[in-house]
C-alpha cells in the first residue's frame, strides 16, 4: 500500500507516516504534510485534537530521531548512508559553531527554516544537548510551527470549500438565467411569428 494510499484510508496514520518518512530523508516535507493536516480538517475528513496530537507525535519522534542518531554517531554520522545525504562535514562544523554562540535558540528558531531543520536535529545531538533541554526547546518550537501550518492548510481547505459552494450557487444561478433568457427568446419568435 502507498502513502497517498494510507493517507486517503487511515488518514492518522498516513499523516504520522509522512511525518516520520520526511524527517529521515524522503520527500514529504513536514510544512506540507502539516498543511495537508488542516485541509483534511476543513473537509471533516479528520477531527481537529486528534490529528493536532497525532502530527505533535509525529514530529517531536522524527526530530527525537534524528537528534539520538547525531548523539549516537556523533562526527561519524556523516559516513552513515542514511544520515550521509542529510548533512556534510562543512554543514556539521558550520551548525556547531552556530550552536556554541547561540545555544537553545538554533532550535527554536531553526525548525522553522525548511533546508536546516533536520540537520539542526542532528547536530544539536552531536553536540550532546541535554535530551530533556532538546525536547522541551523542540516542543515549544513545534506548536508554533503546527499552529501556522495547519492553519493554513485550514483556511486553504475552508476557502475551497467555500469557492465550490459559490461556484455550485453561481451554476444554479447561470442556468437559472440561460432558462429566462432561453424562454424569453421562444416568446419573442413567438409573437414575431403571430403578428406576420
Amino acid at each position: 500500500m502507498v502513502i497517498p494510499e494510507i493517507v486517503e484510508h487511515f488518514p492518522y496514520l498516513g499523516l504520522f507516516s509522512l511525518l516520520i518518512l520526511g524527517g529521515i530523508g524522503f520527500p514529504f516535507p513536514e510544512d506540507t504534510t502539516l498543511l495537508l493536516c488542516g485541509f483534511l480538517i476543513a473537509h471533516n475528513i479528520i477531527n481537529l485534537v486528534p490529528s493536532l496530537v497525532v502530527v505533535y507525535m509525529g514530529i517531536l519522534l522524527t526530530d527525537f530521531f534524528l537528534y539520538s542518531a547525531g548523539k549516537k554517531y556523533g562526527r561519524m554520522i556523516i559516513s552513515t548512508k542514511i544520515f550521509g545525504r542529510l548533512i556534510s562535514q562543512e554543514k556539521v562544523l558550520a551548525l556547531e559553531a552556530i550552536f556554541r554562540k547561540r545555544g537553545i535558540w538554533v532550535i527554536l528558531l531553526g525548525r522553522h527554516l525548511v533546508g536546516l531543520r533536520a540537520q539542526i536535529f542532528i547536530v544539536s545531538g552531536i553536540m550532546r544537548m541535554p535530551a530533556l533541554k532538546f525536547l522541551i526547546a523542540d516542543g515549544l518550537s513545534s506548536i508554533f510551527s503546527i499552529a501556522l501550518m495547519v492553519g493554513a492548510g485550514y483556511m486553504g481547505g475552508y476557502s475551497l470549500k467555500v469557492i465550490k459552494k459559490d461556484i455550485t450557487q453561481i451554476g444554479h444561478f447561470a442556468i437559472f438565467l440561460l432558462v429566462v433568457i432561453f424562454t424569453l427568446y421562444l416568446f419573442a419568435r413567438y409573437f414575431k411569428s403571430v403578428r406576420r
